[in-house]
């Protein structure tokens, strides 16, 4: 079982801002999905723990290994996906991969050809091995980024908004190619989608400015709200009504209908009880 520990990290730039307050979080073999908005801070951990910047204070361990003063060690345990991995050489795919393996530090030509071979299967492109890969489509060019991120056999894998621009044919594909990985490794998922998150994490954290504001079990998380969240259509005209009354932690327009969702104890008058969902605990976390 592979863990990695985060205990109170701070990261504040040089231009002052604090991209990271006062972070703690323990994650271990499995999918762990970290939720938030654009600009929540989600990049700035991903880069902290992959080793790209030093934290200001506070620590993060690997495997009980200090990986702040010792950024090697998670280098080569590490496959990272960011968000903009994405500009490529005139070079076919097999032989990109082969570079990037011998970056990794696997020498052994048997191994690595084996690797390439394993894994240009199990992200389906073998077929277009010898194609070059700009010339990929967005989806194709994803799956090759988790191929180069889980060449030398990582223990933790990365990808920060993967799914960010595929459709939903390429989005299921390449969900379901996280979650086979995601049982003998730690799999972290940066994203603001929440539906990915309900999909495939078994943990996870919704994270704002900087900060963690709610940490847990995907269904507990939601079984919180059962008998909470009411919902109710209403002229446009009575919404700001509505918002100095109730707790609205969502408004939507369904056939041109104004539709609120609101967060309260008891049963409002003129609501109707719904389901509680994924959507409805981050919605209500962030307001």
């Amino acid at each position: 079982m592979n863990t990695l520990k985060i205990n109170n990290l701070e990261l504040i730039y040089k231009n002052g801002h604090q991209a990271i307050r006062n972070i703690s979080l323990e994650i271990k073999n499995g999918m762990f999905g970290l939720l938030g908005p654009n600009g929540a801070g989600k990049s700035s951990l991903m880069k902290t723990i992959v080793g790209l910047q030093k934290p200001t204070s506070g620590s993060i361990s690997f495997n009980d290994v200090d990986i702040v003063s010792n950024p090697d060690n998670i280098k080569k345990n590490l496959g990272f996906l960011p968000q903009d991995f994405g500009v490529y050489p005139k070079v076919s795919a097999s032989n990109l991969l082969n570079h990037i393996a011998l970056l990794k530090g696997v020498k052994d030509n048997t191994e690595r050809k084996n690797q390439i071979h394993y894994l240009l299967e199990k992200v389906n492109l073998w077929d277009f091995r010898n194609k070059e890969v700009h010339t990929f489509s967005g989806g194709m060019k994803q799956r090759f980024g988790v191929a180069q991120a889980l060449l030398g056999n990582p223990k933790i894998v990365i990808v920060d908004e993967p799914t960010a621009g595929l459709d939903p044919e390429e989005r299921n594909r390449f969900n379901m190619l996280l979650s086979d990985i995601s049982n003998e490794v730690v799999v972290i998922l940066s994203t603001h989608l929440v539906e990915d998150v309900k999909n495939l994490c078994s943990e996870m954290t919704i994270m704002n400015k900087g900060q963690i504001l709610k940490t847990g079990k995907p269904k507990e998380l939601i079984s919180e709200l059962e008998n909470k969240i009411w919902s109710k259509s209403i002229k446009n005209d009575d919404l700001e009504n509505y918002q100095s009354n109730y707790q609205i932690i969502s408004k939507q327009l369904i056939e041109r209908v104004l539709n609120i969702t609101i967060f309260s104890e008891t049963k409002p008058k003129g609501f109707v009880a719904i389901t509680p969902l994924l959507e409805h605990v981050y919605f209500k976390t962030l307001a």
